[in-house]
C-alpha cells in the first residue's frame, strides 16, 4: 500500500464515520423532536399550575385571616366565660354569706 492508497483509504474511513455520526444525529434528532401539539400542552399545563399556585396562596390567605378571627373570638368568648364564672362564683358567696346570717339570725331569735 503506497502513500496515495492510505491517504484514500483514511478519507473514506473518515468519511463513512462522519456519515454515520451526521445519520445517528439526524435520527436521534427526529425521535426526539418536540412537536407544536407538545408545546401547547406544556403552555396549557403551565398556566394550570400557575393558577392553581394563585388559588393555593389565596386559600392559604384566607385559612390565616378565619385562623386569626376565629382565635380572636375565642379569646373572647374565654374573657367572658370567666368573667360569668367570676360573678357566679361572688354570686355563690355573697348567697352562703346571707343564708349564714339568716341561720345566726334564726338562732339568735
Amino acid at each position: 500500500m503506497n502513500g496515495t492508497e492510505l491517504i484514500f483509504a483514511t478519507a473514506a474511513i473518515l468519511f463513512v464515520a462522519f456519515m454515520a455520526g451526521w445519520f445517528a444525529h439526524w435520527l436521534i434528532s427526529r425521535i426526539t423532536r418536540v412537536t407544536r401539539s407538545d408545546m401547547d400542552d406544556l403552555d396549557r399545563m403551565a398556566q394550570e399550575l400557575h393558577r392553581a399556585e394563585e388559588e393555593r396562596d389565596q386559600a392559604v390567605t384566607y385559612m390565616q385571616q378565619r385562623e386569626a378571627e376565629l382565635s380572636n373570638r375565642m379569646a373572647q368568648t374565654e374573657a367572658e366565660l370567666n368573667a360569668a364564672m367570676e360573678g357566679l362564683r361572688n354570686a355563690r358567696n355573697e348567697a352562703e354569706d346571707l343564708r349564714g346570717y339568716i341561720e345566726r339570725n334564726s338562732q339568735a331569735s
